[in-house]
Formats: structure tokens, C-alpha cells, sequence
């Protein structure tokens, strides 16, 4: 590596200064910080071990002259001698060999160190390490073999042990097992847009998806992005409901709810809608089926359950709990 010889004066036991410069490759190249950029401009010396970095374009665009180089951290601690600053844009790895070789001399204490600054040049946007799981996603796609044959059909049973395992962990309140099945749960949307992509006829993508949902939320939202005003939680459902009404532009109360769920949860579903509209509806009667018969009975309670406030289907699940972890004191004992 070139490096510019440090005058022949008291100035020479200067150790200098280096500057790691990191970069994020989630933001695009060249929106870069202001101290970024004043380093950069106020350097002695600028290095960069990769030739192609995407950053190395913008910074020669601005007038700043780029070494490609790769210095071990003796040659970097010369190149500062004399009290010059020497920037180091970090390639995507960060240099670890470099920053472990500069901690080992700085232990050995035979040289007289340079101040050694890292600065962040560009900072992750809060979410963007989706972007990481949309390029793995991409990727797994196309090469795995088990995953470029899935289909939506294929898929959809996974989506839903997916959602019960989150359930699970709410309930259990493992905050590292809530934050895995998130994860699992996030999988399931991202597997099936990077599906979708493929459709022949109405193909759509993740960024389709969320500028969906994110329409969706703004429209259904005018007290926080409109004009109009909520101050308790039941005049936000009421703008909820209304505004999905318009959208929806529906018959009956009972559609866009799905039959296919548990059925405690199906009939506190229906009795919530009948609820909010304010109709009057009598529960049918019950069969004289000894099996019928108890079906009507816990759509009983699940209609009650449902006007106390409660979850039938999460007090199901609380009191099946309950009764699993007296199994397994009888079994113990």
C-alpha cells in the first residue's frame, strides 16, 4: 500500500486518527450521514479493500479520492503516522480481520496507537431487515428443491399450525418463543407473495401485499390520517366498521367471516356481528340428537361468552390447560 511520508518533525510521534466508516447496504448508496461525509472530506487518505463497493461510485462523484487497498493493521497504523487521518470504507463484512489485528497491537503495546473511530455512516429504517427476508426468500425459491415445488395449497396447512403455535406462545407468555413463532408466522406471508410472483394470470408481490394492507389501515384510520376524531376504543371500531362496510359493500353481517375456524370461536364471531348491528336473533332450537343437542348447548355459551366479554374458545383452551396439567399429576403420582 502507497502511503504519503509523514514530515521529518516533532509532528512524527502524532499517532493519527483511523475512521471504520460502515454503510448500511439496506439504505441506497450514497445517503450518507454529515459527519460521514465530513470525515470523508477532511481524511488524509481514503481506503477500500472491495474495488466494486457500491458506496465508491458516489464518493468519487463528490470529489473524493478512493485507494482500493487492504492494509493489515500495522501497514493502517503507519499510514497515520505524523497525525494524519485515514478513513477505511468497511466492506459489507465490517473488516473483522483488520479491527482484531488493530485490538492484538493495541495489547502489545509496542506502538503508540492512533484514536480509532467507528462511525456509522447510514443506519438501518426501522423494518429493514425485511428486506433480508425477502432476498432469502427470493433465493430459497429458486434453489431449494422442496421449496421452489410448494404451492398455496401445499402451504396452507403450515399457515395455520403457524398461527396456533403463536397463540400457544401468547398464552404461555415466552417472550423468546413469541418473538420465534412471529418470525414463523411472517414466513408463511413472505413464502406465499414470493409464490404469487409466479402466477401466470394475477401474479402479485410482497410490496403488492403490504401496499395493500398499508391502504387499508390508512383508510380505515381517518382519526389518526383524516379529519375525523376517536377518544375511546369503541369509536375506533365504529370508524373500523364503518369504513370496511363501504369498502366491502356487503349484504349480510356474515360474510368475510370464515367458517373453516374453531367452532367456539365461529359462533362468538357470528354473535359479536349480530351484537354490533344491533339486530335481535333468536338462537335456534336444539335438535333432539343427542350430539346435535350438545352442539347447540356450547353455542349457547359461546354466545354468552361472547356478551360478557370473554374468548370462549381462549377459556376452552385456559381450562384444557387446566385439565392437561391435572392429567399429569395423576399420571406422576
Amino acid at each position: 500500500m502507497n502511503t504519503t511520508s509523514a514530515p521529518a518533525s516533532g509532528a512524527e510521534a502524532a499517532p493519527g486518527r483511523i475512521v471504520l466508516l460502515t454503510t448500511s447496504h439496506r439504505i441506497a448508496p450514497g445517503l450518507l450521514s454529515w459527519p460521514a461525509w465530513q470525515a470523508l472530506h477532511a481524511a488524509d487518505q481514503v481506503l477500500c479493500a472491495d474495488g466494486a463497493h457500491p458506496q465508491l461510485p458516489y464518493l468519487r462523484e463528490a470529489g473524493i479520492a478512493v485507494q482500493e487497498a487492504s492494509p493489515d493493521a500495522e501497514e493502517l497504523v503507519g499510514a497515520c503516522a505524523g497525525g494524519r487521518t485515514v478513513v477505511v470504507v468497511a466492506t459489507g463484512e465490517g473488516e473483522p480481520a483488520l479491527t482484531d489485528g488493530l485490538a492484538r497491537l493495541a495489547g502489545s503495546g509496542r506502538v503508540a496507537m492512533p484514536e480509532l473511530e467507528l462511525l456509522p455512516a447510514s443506519y438501518d429504517l426501522p423494518g429493514a431487515r425485511l428486506l433480508d427476508l425477502v432476498q432469502v426468500m427470493d433465493r430459497i425459491r429458486a434453489e431449494c428443491p422442496w421449496s421452489s415445488r410448494q404451492t398455496h395449497k401445499g402451504l396452507a396447512k403450515y399457515g395455520i399450525e403457524e398461527a396456533y403455535e403463536l397463540v400457544e406462545a401468547i398464552e404461555d407468555g415466552d417472550r423468546t418463543e413469541l418473538r420465534e413463532e412471529l418470525g414463523d408466522v411472517l414466513l408463511q406471508v413472505v413464502f406465499h407473495a414470493r409464490i404469487a410472483e409466479e402466477d401466470p394470470d394475477e401474479p402479485f408481490s410482497i410490496d403488492d401485499v403490504a401496499g395493500g394492507i398499508v391502504a387499508k389501515l390508512i383508510h380505515r384510520h381517518p382519526h389518526v390520517f383524516g379529519d375525523e376524531t376517536a377518544t375511546t376504543p369503541e369509536e375506533v371500531k365504529e370508524h373500523w366498521l364503518r369504513t370496511k362496510a363501504e369498502e366491502k359493500r356487503r349484504t349480510s353481517i356474515t360474510e368475510g367471516i370464515p367458517l373453516g375456524q374453531p367452532g367456539l370461536a365461529l359462533a362468538a364471531k357470528l354473535a359479536s356481528r349480530v351484537r354490533t348491528a344491533g339486530l335481535e336473533v333468536s338462537l335456534p332450537q336444539e335438535q333432539r340428537q343427542q350430539q346435535a343437542g350438545i352442539g347447540y348447548a356450547l353455542l349457547s355459551l359461546a354466545v354468552h361468552a361472547e356478551s360478557e366479554g370473554v374468548d370462549p374458545e381462549a377459556a376452552l383452551r385456559a381450562a384444557a390447560r387446566a385439565y392437561r396439567d391435572a392429567i399429569r399429576k395423576a399420571e406422576e403420582a
